[in-house]
């Protein structure tokens, strides 16, 4: 028994910082948005209504400081920037999956 709970606190904290991050308001619609591939800015903000472009710009800065988004510039006139989930971001598909049927099933209209 004392085993278990002392993994249970070993498990907790990264738990508690996973949930932090995915959890605040907006990112679980940005790393949605981002599945479809590499996008700009402005296609990220018209695929999720109501979020502002300030907010946006700090929540996709939270994601790439976190390893799950990257930001990625091509030169040019003008200079496109476009956002993508790397390895580390995709790998959050199934349990984004799993949460969506959860709220599917679970959670009124």
């Amino acid at each position: 028994m004392v085993a278990r709970g002392k993994q249970a606190m070993d498990l907790c904290p990264r738990f508690h910082r996973a949930v932090e991050l995915i959890g605040r308001r907006w990112t679980g619609a940005i790393l949605r948005v981002l599945e479809r591939g590499a996008l700009r800015f402005s296609e990220v903000a018209s695929a999720i209504p109501g979020i502002s472009d300030r907010l946006l710009s700090e929540r996709l800065r939270q994601l790439e400081k976190a390893g799950l988004v990257e930001r990625r510039v091509e030169p040019g006139s003008p200079v496109r920037v476009f956002y993508e989930l790397t390895e580390r971001g995709r790998a959050l598909q199934a349990p984004l999956d799993a949460i969506a049927r959860w709220a599917e099933r679970w959670l009124d209209r």
